[in-house]
Order: C-alpha cells, then structure tokens, then sequence
C-alpha cells in the first residue's frame, strides 16, 4: 500500500513540476480566491495528463501481445509484474474520477470547503492532497467511524 501511496505522490509532484510559472498559494490572500482556484485547477488537469499518459504507456504495452517468457519462473514473475501494473491502474482510473469529481467542485465553487463541515479544508491539505473532501479533523472521524463499523 506504501508503494501505491508513493506512485500517486510522484505522479502528483511530477504534475506540480510541469505547471507553468512559480505561483503557490498562501494563507496571505483570501482562501479560494480566483488565483487559488486557477492554480489548483491546473494542477488537477497537470496530474489528470500525467496519469493518462502513464496509462497509455501501458495499454501500449499490454497491446505488443503476451508474456512470451521460456523459463515459467521467468513468466510467473511477469505476470505478476503485469498483475501490479494493472492493479495500479484501475486504482489511477479511480483517482481520475475523483480528479474530476474535484474540478466540477471548483467550477460550483465548493472546492476547499469540507463537504462534512463546510469549514475550509485549509491549504496545506489541499496542496499536499488536491482531491481532499475534508477537513482533518473530519477525516480522521469518519476513519475512526469506518473502522468501529468494520470490527463489529
């Protein structure tokens, strides 16, 4: 889970190195103003490319035809590779969902704002996880929530 966690953090950091000019958004100007909005829809889009591009490279690649491997070692650990590769991906897809998910909010002008509390997320959070729906605090109860509910 770490390894999925760190591929979504380097597709995210890769998406930041590919936006045009230095812009970051701080606390010294109104929260959610236009600048903001702007600089995390771009961001958003630069991270939807990355993972589209990555998953093209895949699907290329699934199309140069099957594991041809002699050895059945060798084949096992292809497979297996492949089996990773495609996991990865349909968690990617999810993410592009989520992606959109969070540019529609900016378009409505919901983006930034918990969806539990309706306070703002904060921008620390949102720059660190663009697609955050909540709040920490908000987060961490509905973790806490969701675990109680899985060991009954």
């Amino acid at each position: 889970m770490a390894g999925v966690l760190s591929d979504e953090i380097d597709v995210l950091a890769k998406a930041r190195r590919a936006m045009p000019g230095d812009y970051l958004p701080s606390d010294g100007e109104p929260y959610m103003c236009e600048a903001q909005q702007d600089y995390f829809r771009r961001l958003l889009l630069e991270w939807k490319k990355s993972i589209l591009s990555a998953s093209a490279g895949t699907l290329s690649a699934l199309q140069d035809g099957p594991i041809r491997e002699p050895d059945l070692n060798d084949r096992a650990s292809s497979e297996t590779e492949w089996g990773i590769e495609l996991r990865t991906r349909d968690r990617q897809r999810k993410l592009i969902a989520k992606i959109d998910s969070a540019m529609r909010r900016i378009d409505e002008g919901e983006y930034g704002y918990c969806e539990v509390t309706g306070e703002p997320i904060g921008l620390g959070r949102l720059i660190a996880r663009p697609i955050a729906t909540m709040t920490v605090e908000a987060q961490e109860a509905h973790e806490r929530r969701e675990k109680i509910s899985r060991d009954m």
